[in-house]
């Protein structure tokens, strides 16, 4: 029996996004603020659909946001890791990584009263100690590779690359890989950035991401038995008006098509009883 799986899920950054890019002025920190109005609408959004999803919380915004955090859980979306900080792992010393991933675990379990099934990384940049870290605190799953479009993986740990030499393949692990990718994020599609770099230009339009994106899971769809598609939004950016339409859109097109709502730990269960380490 085919079966055609969407997962909703949503990075809940807030200013931390910004803090880890050095802006840290008033302006920054309100736009990023912006994303507990976003949350609230996109609750509502779901509820209005029966759908759970998975949300990615930094700790130190389920400590300043306690209230809406505590209405995410409440409504019974998973609580999934997403770092201290929102510095990617991969700027991060060994030490430093550890330590922020340890206080993340505790702040998702005084918030949920358990640790948290998954992990996600800030900027999808995992160091080489990331899943080690994982295994050790239980995690069950990880959420930021990209090596398939609609299945899930075993992760690998320990590969050795080089610029001059193939590829060496590291050890498998009992940790599963939900992937993601920048094509089915809302980020690049739609945030307006000045970086050093250059301007970031963002600001798409909405009706043409949401064709890219339905285009996915028809494909899925036409060449998979089972498959899994993962969107990720980010409630400042997704909460503004005219995407949050698009969003109901993507729901209700993707339930057009016979999609399945889980949440990704869900998924990682599901894959895991249909194909065993």
């Amino acid at each position: 029996m085919p079966r055609h799986i969407a997962c909703l899920s949503y990075d809940f950054d807030t200013w931390s996004g910004f803090a880890s890019r050095g802006m840290m002025t008033p302006t920054p920190v309100s736009r990023g603020e912006f994303g507990v109005i976003g949350a609230e609408r996109i609750l509502g959004l779901l509820e209005s659909r029966g759908i759970k999803a998975s949300w990615y919380v930094p700790g130190v915004v389920i400590e300043t946001y306690p209230a809406i955090c505590a209405r995410v859980v409440e409504a019974g979306h998973e609580i999934g890791h997403h770092g201290w900080s929102h510095v990617p792992p991969a700027e991060l010393s060994p030490a430093q990584e550890a330590e922020e991933f340890g206080r993340a675990v505790e702040s998702i379990r005084r918030l949920t009263g358990a640790g948290p099934a998954g992990y996600r990384s800030p900027a999808w940049d995992l160091s080489e100690h990331s899943i080690g870290l994982m295994l050790e605190h239980g995690c069950r799953y990880d959420s930021s590779m990209m090596g398939h479009d609609c299945e899930p993986y075993y992760a690998r740990r320990g590969d050795k690359v080089a610029v001059d030499a193939p590829l060496v393949f590291g050890e498998m692990t009992d940790l599963v890989e939900v992937p993601i990718s920048w094509s089915l994020d809302d980020h690049p599609h739609f945030e307006f950035f000045r970086t050093k770099a250059g301007v970031m230009p963002g600001l798409a339009n909405a009706s043409g991401v949401l064709e890219n994106w339905l285009a996915d899971f028809e494909y899925m769809r036409r060449t998979t038995e089972w498959g899994v598609m993962v969107y990720t939004f980010h409630p400042y950016v997704s909460g503004r008006g005219h995407r949050m339409l698009m969003m109901e859109k993507l729901i209700d097109g993707l339930a057009g098509m016979g999609a399945e709502f889980l949440t990704l730990d869900q998924v990682q269960q599901e894959f895991r009883a249909r194909q065993p380490r």
